[in-house]
C-alpha cells in the first residue's frame, strides 16, 4: 500500500556503492516525473539523469561532499526554465494541438493570455515559479521510488551555479532546483535508518473547514 511504501522511505544517508538500481525501475521513476501535473500543462522543468561517476564525483564536490551523490548509482538533477519564453509557451500550446488533433478557441484565448502575462513578469519570478512546478516532480519522483522501494534522497545543499556550469544548464536555459540520488541503503553507517519517522500529528497539520 501507498502509505506502507512512504512510512519505509526516509531521507537516506548511506547508499551501497555495490548495488545498481535496475533501468527498468529508473524507467518507471523517471516516467512518473514525466506524467506529474504542471501549472498551464508547460513543463517548465527539465531532469537530468547522471550516472557518469567522474561527473557526479564533481558535483559532490560542490554539493558539501554528500556520500549518496556518488553511492548511489543514479542521480536525478531536476532544472527549472531559466524563464518563460513566447517560444517555450508557443512550443508546449502547438504539442496539445498536435497530440490532440484539435484547435480549441478557450485553449488558444489561454495561449494569448499567457503570452501577454508570463514574459513580462521578468525571469526572476519565471524562475521561481518555475521552480516550483519542479517541486511536484520532486514529490511524485520520491513516491515513485518508493513504491519500487528505491531509495531516494532530495538535496537542496548545493551550489546551483557551480552544478549548472559542471552540466552546462545555463547554455539550455535551466538552473538546477533539486538533485536527487538513487540507489539503496547501506544500513551500517546511516545513522537515521532504524530512527522512527517523525510528522506532525493528523490534528495539528491538516485544517477542515466544514
Amino acid at each position: 500500500m501507498l502509505i506502507d511504501d512512504l512510512n519505509w522511505r526516509y531521507a537516506t544517508k548511506k547508499m551501497d556503492a555495490t548495488k545498481v538500481v535496475p533501468e527498468e525501475k529508473i524507467a518507471s521513476i523517471l516516467e512518473a516525473i514525466r506524467l506529474a501535473p504542471t501549472s498551464s500543462g508547460l513543463q517548465p522543468y527539465e531532469v537530468i539523469l547522471v550516472t557518469n561517476l567522474e561527473v557526479r564525483a564533481q558535483i559532490q564536490a560542490a554539493a558539501w561532499n554528500q556520500a549518496q551523490i556518488t553511492e548511489g548509482s543514479h542521480l536525478l538533477v531536476f532544472a527549472a526554465w531559466d524563464d518563460y519564453t513566447v517560444e517555450r509557451i508557443n512550443t508546449m500550446f502547438d504539442l496539445v494541438n498536435d497530440v490532440r488533433g484539435i484547435k480549441n478557441e478557450g485553449w488558444e484565448n489561454y495561449r494569448q493570455m499567457l503570452l501577454s502575462t508570463y514574459p513580462q513578469r521578468g525571469s526572476e519570478v519565471n524562475y521561481h515559479h518555475a521552480a516550483r512546478q519542479a517541486y511536484i516532480g520532486v514529490g511524485v519522483a520520491l513516491v515513485a521510488a518508493a513504491e519500487a522501494k528505491v531509495d531516494a534522497t532530495p538535496m537542496e545543499g548545493f551550489d546551483p551555479p557551480a552544478i549548472d556550469k559542471i552540466l552546462g544548464l545555463n547554455k539550455r536555459g535551466l538552473r538546477s532546483v533539486v538533485l536527487m540520488p538513487l540507489g539503496y541503503r547501506k544500513e551500517e553507517g546511516d545513522w537515521l535508518v532504524n530512527l522512527k519517522k517523525v510528522r506532525r500529528q493528523t490534528r495539528d497539520f491538516i485544517t477542515e473547514v466544514h
